[in-house]
C-alpha cells in the first residue's frame, strides 16, 4: 500500500507537469492574478497547488518523526519546494517534485530488484494439492488439507505440506530447504518436507502436519517478517541528517547574503534535496538482505545487518550447533578378559537395536550391521536400561546401578552405557558428541573476521563441554548452565565487547537468542521456537553460514556507508557550484536525478560477493 501511494504521487506530479505544459505553450495561458512581481498563470497555479500539498504531506511526516525522536533530512526538501514557489520558478519547483516522488519510486524499484530472492521464495509457496479420496484425485487448497489426508504428488510437483510416503519411491530436491545439492531418495515410511520437489515418479503421501505448521510455510513466514521493517533502514541516513542540513543551510544562506538575491538560496536548496541520502542506505541494506537469502540466511530486519557487521562477541550453544546432535562411540572399555572390545560393542548394540533412546540409536548406528545379532526375551526398564538374550548370553545395558550394582564407585565422566553379561560386569562404552566438521574452521574464521571473544554456553557437564570446546578451538567455556544463566552470561558481556551474537538451535536456546544483540537460529527447522525468537535464521545445517552472515553484513555496511558519504559529497560539491549562480534551479533539480541514479547503482553493489578478507579466508 505504501509503495502504491508513492507511485500515485509520482503519477500525479507527471500529470500536473503535462497539464502545465499544455496550458503554457499550447493554450498560451495568461496570468490569472499577480502578487508583487509574482505572476500566477494557470500552469503555475496547478504546479504550486501540487507542491504545497506535497510539502504539507512531507511536513506531517517530519512532525511524526520528531515526536519519535528522529531528525531526518526531509526538511531540506520542504525548504526547496517553498523556495521555488516564493521566487516563482515553476518548472524548477516541478522538477523538485519529480525528484522527490521519482526518487521514492526508484527506491521501490531498486528494493524490488534487490529483493528478488525473497520474492522468489514467496512465489513458490505451494497453493494447490491433489487430494486422494476413494482413489479419485480432487484438487484442494493446501490450507484445507487435514492431518491424515492422502495426497498424490506427481513428478515435478512440490510437496504441499509435511507428510510421510505411503506408496512409491522417488527422489526429491530439497535444496531450497536444506542446501543439499543432490536429490534425496525417499521410500515408503520416509518423511517429506513441504517445498521439496518430486523427481520422476508419482508418490502417495499421508499428511502429518497442517499447512500452517509445515516446513516451507514456516520459512515463508520468516521471509515475510524479514520484509516488514523497511522504515528502520533510514537510521543510517539520520546519523548524517543534522550536519548535512546545517551545512546546506549555511551554504544557501551565505550565497543569498553574498549575492543579495533570494534566488541563489533557492538554487542551492534545490540541489540540497535529500533524496540521494535517503535512498542510499535502504537500497544497500535490502540488497544485503537479498544476498543473505541467496546464501540460505533469513535476516528479519535491517538493523540486524548493522549489528552483525560490528559484532565483537560470538556465543554458541553446544549440542546441535557446534555438534551434530548425534553421539558417536568414543571408547569401548572391557572389564572381563572373556570379551574383547568388538564383541562387547556387538552384544550391547544387539540389545539396544529396538530402543528409541538417543544413546541406543547412536550406539546401533555406530556399530557394523554384521555385528548386530537377533535378540530375544527383550525387556526394558524405564529410565534404567534394557536386557535380553543374544547368542545364548543374557545381556543387560544401561545405567551402572541397573547393570552391575556394587560398581557405583566407578568414575566415568563421559556419557556412557554399562554392560553386564550373564550377571557379571563386562565393561562400558563411552559416547561423545559428533563435532560438525566445519565448526573448528568456523571459529578460526570468526577470529579473522574480527571476533574478540568466542564462548560456548551449554547445560552439559563440564568435562564433556571442555572436550567439545577444545576440539572446536574455543577457550571461553561456560558449562552446566540453565537457560536463565545463559541469559545472564550474555548480559554480563562488557560494553566494549558488544554487540553479542549467539547461535543456537533448540527450544531452550530461545530465551538466549532474544537476550542477545543478534540471535541466530541454526538449522533447517523453520518452525522451532529458536527461529521464531531469532533475528536471523540459518536455513541449512551448516554453521559456517555464520561466517557468511558476518561477511555479507560487513560488505553491506561498507557499501552503505560509502554510498551515503558519496551522496553527501556529490551533493555538497553541486551546492558549492550552485553557490556561484551558474546552475539554474531547473537544471539543479535534473542534476539531483542523476545523483539519485548513481546512489541506487552504488547501493545495489551490496549484492556483489564480499572479499576473502571479509569472509575470514585471509590470514590477518
Amino acid at each position: 500500500m505504501k509503495n502504491l501511494k508513492r507511485q500515485w504521487k509520482f503519477i500525479v506530479v507527471l500529470i500536473a507537469g503535462a497539464v502545465g505544459l499544455i496550458s503554457q505553450f499550447a493554450l498560451h495561458s495568461k496570468s490569472l492574478f499577480s502578487i508583487g512581481n509574482l505572476q500566477f498563470p494557470v500552469h503555475a497555479i496547478i504546479i504550486d497547488i501540487i507542491g504545497i500539498l506535497m510539502a504539507i504531506s512531507l511536513l506531517l511526516e517530519i512532525f511524526h518523526d520528531w515526536k519519535t525522536g528522529r531528525y531526518g533530512v526531509d526538511i531540506l526538501a520542504v525548504i526547496a519546494v517553498v523556495s521555488t514557489i516564493l521566487i516563482g520558478d515553476v518548472w524548477a519547483e516541478w522538477m523538485i517534485l519529480v525528484m522527490m516522488t521519482g526518487g521514492e519510486t526508484l527506491e521501490d524499484y531498486a528494493t524490488g530488484q534487490a529483493n528478488k530472492e525473497l520474492r522468489a521464495l514467496l512465489d513458490k509457496t505451494p497453493r494447490i494439492a491433489n487430494k486422494l479420496v476413494d482413489g479419485k484425485i480432487t484438487e484442494v487448497k493446501v490450507d484445507d488439507l487435514q492431518v491424515g489426508d492422502t495426497v498424490l504428488i506427481k513428478p515435478g510437483q512440490q510437496v504441499p505440506v509435511d507428510g510421510q510416503i505411503v506408496k512409491g519411491t522417488s527422489s526429491f530436491d530439497q535444496s531450497s530447504l536444506t542446501g543439499e545439492s543432490v536429490p534425496v531418495t525417499k521410500n515408503p515410511g520416509d518423511e517429506l518436507m513441504s517445498g521439496s520437489v518430486n523427481g520422476d515418479v508419482a508418490v502417495e503421501m499421508k499428511v502429518t502436519k497442517a499447512a500452517k505448521d509445515s516446513e516451507y510455510q514456516s520459512i515463508v513466514a520468516l521471509v515475510k517478517s524479514s520484509q516488514a521493517q523497511p522504515a528502520k533502514f533510514v537510521k543510517m541516513a539520520d546519523r548524517y541528517a543534522i550536519p548535512f542540513t546545517v551545512i546546506s543551510l549555511i551554504i544557501g544562506g551565505v550565497a543569498w547574503a553574498v549575492s543579495g538575491d533570494a534566488t541563489r538560496f533557492a538554487e542551492v536548496m534545490v540541489v540540497a534535496s535529500p533524496c540521494p541520502l535517503l535512498i542510499a542506505a535502504p537500497v544497500a541494506l535490502v540488497s544485503g538482505m537479498s544476498s543473505m537469502s541467496a546464501h540460505h540466511i533469513i535476516v528479519k530486519s535491517g538493523p540486524t545487518l548493522e549489528k552483525l557487521a560490528r559484532a565483537k562477541t560470538f556465543a554458541f550453544d553446544k549440542t546441535g550447533t557446534l555438534t551434530e546432535n548425534q553421539l558417536i562411540v568414543d571408547q569401548v572399555v572391557t572389564d572381563d578378559k572373556s570379551f574383547d572390545q568388538k564383541e562387547l560393542q556387538s552384544l550391547a548394540a544387539s540389545v539396544e537395536q529396538q530402543s528409541s533412546h538417543v544413546i541406543a540409536s547412536s550406539l546401533v548406528k555406530a556399530t557394523d550391521k554384521d555385528l548386530i545379532h537377533p535378540v530375544t526375551n527383550l525387556k526394558e526398564t524405564t529410565a534404567q536400561g534394557v536386557e535380553g538374550d543374544v547368542d545364548g548370553k543374557h545381556v543387560k545395558v544401561g545405567k551402572l546401578s541397573f547393570v552391575a550394582p556394587g560398581h557405583e564407585k566407578l568414575n566415568v565422566t563421559s556419557t556412557a552405557v554399562y554392560v553386564s553379561v550373564d550377571g557379571k560386569f563386562a565393561g562400558y562404552i563411552t559416547l561423545k558428541d559428533k563435532m560438525r566438521p566445519e565448526s573448528p574452521k568456523t571459529i578460526e574464521r570468526l577470529r579473522r573476521q574480527g571476533a574478540e571473544d568466542i564462548m560456548m554456553l551449554t547445560g552439559d557437564h563440564k568435562q564433556v563441554a571442555e572436550k567439545v570446546a577444545k576440539e572446536a578451538g574455543i577457550t571461553d567455556v561456560r558449562s552446566e548452565l540453565l537457560p536463565s544463566q545463559k541469559i545472564q552470561a550474555i548480559k554480563d558481556v562488557p560494553k566494549h565487547l558488544r554487540p553479542v551474537v549467539i547461535t543456537g538451535d533448540g527450544v531452550n536456546d530461545a530465551p538466549s537468542l532474544t537476550a542477545a544483540d543478534v540471535g541466530t537460529a541454526m538449522g533447517a527447522k523453520g518452525a522451532t521456537a529458536a527461529s521464531e525468537s531469532a533475528d536471523a535464521v540459518i536455513m541449512v545445517n551448516d554453521i559456517s553460514k555464520v561466517n557468511d552472515a558476518v561477511a555479507i553484513s560487513k560488505h553491506t555496511m561498507k557499501v552503505a556507508n560509502i554510498d551515503v558519504l558519496t551522496a553527501i559529497g556529490v551533493v555538497i560539491i553541486i551546492e558549492l557550484i550552485a553557490f556561484t549562480g551558474v546552475i539554474p534551479a531547473f537544471w539543479g533539480a535534473i542534476l539531483q536525478e542523476v545523483v539519485d541514479m548513481i546512489t541506487i547503482s552504488l547501493g545495489l553493489l551490496a549484492k556483489t560477493k564480499p572479499s576473502d578478507k571479509q569472509f575470514g579466508l585471509e590470514e590477518k
